[in-house]
């Protein structure tokens, strides 16, 4: 079990390195190596069905027309609007594409492929709200190609050959990997357990329409094994600019999504399928995401640490929080690149400090080019209005206030904490905190005042001797900050709840110690 332990570790921490938009398109790449593989052998569907699986010449043909014109209408939009080109972000558009339409060698069919691309790659302009596209691209240029298919069935539809039992280890291996780097891998369980469940139930009813007996258990398997269900989960579902921002919200998605493709509803002369189903849940996302504006006004601007900026607004609207949560700042400016004029701030401040409020981001240098997100908020002055677009998370601690609990912060990830200390402060509250705080070196630990003012211990892991240490805090000297380091520091961790803010290796690394912890609850980050 430790060895297994210790591989998972591994690969979570490889995967945290990784960018997002990175790794989904290496593991659909990998997909797609595999079934050209498994074409050749004539292997995609099992030996005695009546339905023909795509060849090797339809799924190259099938593969350069999505690459060729998913790229050129990208980049197309992209110069007219200004925004920097991101290929990988028009490769996965096209290569799950690949595997939701039905590949093709002949021309009309090609030709379909081709609109499906191109109406994909502009939904993600057309069909925007604030930078962010609101539908799943593919989705989109499969539903529209279904519907011409009405009017021109040459064109090609829709097929989700992807769900057979070939393909099925491939899909759950590389998707498996994607929802482990998005976190996602709770809600497409809730999904996946929703969608065959009901398809299962969807069967067995017209087996007895029929006339037909058949035990629902013996249906599992098949529907499990030979639906789409599980590429959809992985890939598209999992998409987080069309997912809300809220667990409970990404829930309730992820079962009006199941409902709806494992039991399609007929419609004329389509049904409610895999895509149709996605864009219903899609707009369930979309409502739960647009919230009212909260105005605030840039008071002014600080330096905690050598590279930690800090910005205290004035909130001119209501506003609640809870300690821990973020907040989506938008920043307007001209010729927003991919990434949009939003982003998330862990709050620094307690609720109890409002009109005034916090937020706090690491400014290292780097030789890669700024975001346009990054260039306007330097560029805003104290006196200038902006706006919060939503406060979100679940990075709350237990309601129960007797329950001891574990903090490790690595670097800016300290914020949250400092907000619920903040709080604690001010609400009077007398828990049992133990603070972890990892940082460089000994002056890039920002928000010591605040953290001291809240009494609670902290144990410090930095590289030199802070200087002036409280009698509350210990520098964890010579010990290095993994899984064993951390029992040491904190021996009484079995007895409490951990929580745990900074980047995705260092979550990987710590592991095995907080599986001993009575409960886990993490904040990953990669920067804003």
């Amino acid at each position: 079990m430790g060895s297994l332990t210790a591989v998972w570790n591994r690969v979570f921490a490889v995967l945290g390195r990784v960018s997002m938009y990175r790794l989904v398109y290496l593991a659909l790449a990998a997909l797609a190596v595999v079934a050209l593989l498994l074409s050749l052998l004539d292997l995609v569907l099992p030996p005695g069905t009546q339905l023909v699986g795509p060849d090797p010449l339809q799924l190259i043909a099938t593969l350069l027309v999505l690459s060729a014109v998913c790229v050129g209408v990208d980049a197309a939009a992209q110069r007219v609007l200004h925004l920097p080109w991101r290929l990988e972000s028009s490769l996965i558009t096209a290569h799950i594409l690949l595997f939701v339409l039905r590949p093709t060698s002949e021309l009309v069919g090609l030709l379909g492929i081709a609109v499906a691309a191109a109406v994909a790659s502009l939904s993600k302009y057309l069909l925007a709200w604030r930078g962010r596209h609101i539908f799943n691209p593919a989705a989109v240029g499969a539903t529209v190609l279904t519907l011409l298919s009405l009017l021109w069935p040459d064109l090609g539809a829709s097929a989700w050959w992807v769900g057979t039992p070939a393909m099925a280890a491939p899909v759950i291996l590389l998707g498996l990997a994607v929802l482990v780097r998005t976190e996602k891998v709770r809600v497409i369980a809730v999904f996946l357990v929703v969608a065959v469940a009901v398809a299962v139930l969807r069967t067995a009813a017209q087996y007895r329409t029929a006339g037909l007996e058949i035990d629902a258990l013996d249906l599992l398997w098949p529907v499990l094994w030979s639906s789409p269900f599980l590429f959809l989960g992985a890939f598209m579902l999992s998409e987080p600019l069309t997912l809300p921002p809220r667990r409970w919200q990404q829930f309730t998605v992820a079962i009006v999504v199941g409902v709806l493709a494992g039991w399609p509803i007929p419609i004329g002369d389509i049904s409610l399928g895999q895509e149709r189903a996605l864009l219903i849940g899609n707009l369930v996302a979309f409502a739960f995401a647009v919230r009212t504006a909260v105005r605030l006004t840039l008071v002014a601007r600080g330096e905690p640490t050598p590279s930690v900026q800090e910005l205290t607004f004035r909130v001119h609207d209501r506003l609640a929080f809870a300690p821990g949560q973020y907040l989506e700042l938008e920043v307007p400016h001209r010729h927003p690149d991919a990434r949009g004029t939003r982003r998330e701030f862990s709050i620094a401040s307690a609720p109890e400090d409002l009109p005034l409020l916090k937020v706090a981001f690491k400014e290292g240098k780097t030789t890669k080019p700024l975001s346009s997100y990054k260039k306007a908020l330097a560029e805003v002055q104290p006196g200038h209005e902006l706006a919060i677009t939503g406060v979100w998370g679940d990075f709350l601690l237990p309601k129960r206030t007797a329950a001891p609990i574990l903090m490790v912060a690595a670097g800016i990830g300290v914020t949250p904490f400092v907000s619920q200390l903040a709080h604690m402060r001010a609400a009077g509250l007398d828990r049992d905190v133990v603070l972890v705080y990892v940082a460089s070196d000994a002056s890039e630990l920002a928000y010591r005042d605040e953290i001291e003012a809240s009494g609670v211990h902290v144990v410090v892991f930095t590289r030199d001797r802070p200087a002036d240490l409280p009698a509350n805090w210990q520098w964890a000297k010579g010990v290095r900050l993994d899984a064993e380091g951390l029992v040491r520091v904190v021996p009484d961790i079995a007895a409490r709840h951990a929580y745990i803010s900074g980047p995705a290796g260092l979550i990987a690394e710590l592991a095995p110690a907080l599986e001993k912890a009575r409960s886990i609850t993490t904040d990953a980050f990669s920067g804003y």
